[in-house]
């Protein structure tokens, strides 16, 4: 019997790819760098950052979704409060950054707090203060730099785009993982055990 890992058995959402469930990882302002524990569903500390960077916002994944880097596909939600680790929102897309992090494309959905009176008025990355996309980008090309890693912020494209994005990452997953939670065997046959 599979055991219960967020990564496959929770819910993108009802209204995908306009409204998805972000699986948050790391809060806003955070040095901490958390992430999801492939194998046992379990939330584990990767690094802290050593530097003045923090996340610039909520940071996580979208459930039941795959990229080429192996990995769910990533999300920032703004919120103008802290959603603390493996908290799910929900979370209207508005856009997307695309990013290369060393040779391999690592895009990273930009959404709102659907529920979020103070956000979820924005419907496109045209609303937001021209200061947060700035902020989204200098932050992981600083803290990459700091770490003698390679990243490129491509550009940011609407939701359009996004929506496309969302969409291939889902028909990747249910490539990959035909048979949902039942993906230990994918894992260990693609060395991505943990």
């Amino acid at each position: 019997m599979a055991k219960f890992n967020p990564w496959h058995d929770v819910s993108r959402g009802d209204n995908v790819p306009q409204t998805v469930t972000g699986i948050i990882e790391i809060p806003k302002g955070s040095k901490a760098k958390y992430e999801l524990d492939k194998d046992s569903g379990m939330l584990k500390l990767d690094r802290v950052l050593f530097s003045a960077v923090h996340y610039p916002a909520a940071y996580g994944f979208i459930p039941k979704t795959y990229c080429d880097d192996n990995d769910p596909l990533d999300i920032l939600v703004l919120c103008s409060v802290e959603i603390v680790p493996m908290c799910l929102v929900e979370a209207k897309v508005i856009g997307v950054m695309q990013m290369v992090d060393g040779d391999e494309e690592d895009d990273k959905i930009i959404a709102v707090a659907a529920h979020d009176i103070s956000v979820n008025h924005y419907n496109e990355l045209d609303d937001l203060p021209p200061h947060t996309l700035r902020e989204m980008q200098r932050f992981f090309e600083d803290y990459k730099a700091l770490e003698h890693k390679s990243v490129t912020v491509q550009r940011f494209l609407p939701r359009e785009e996004a929506y496309r994005i969302i969409d291939e990452s889902i028909k990747l997953y249910n490539e990959t993982f035909p048979n949902g939670n039942d993906h230990k065997e994918v894992l260990t046959e693609e060395g991505q055990n943990g």
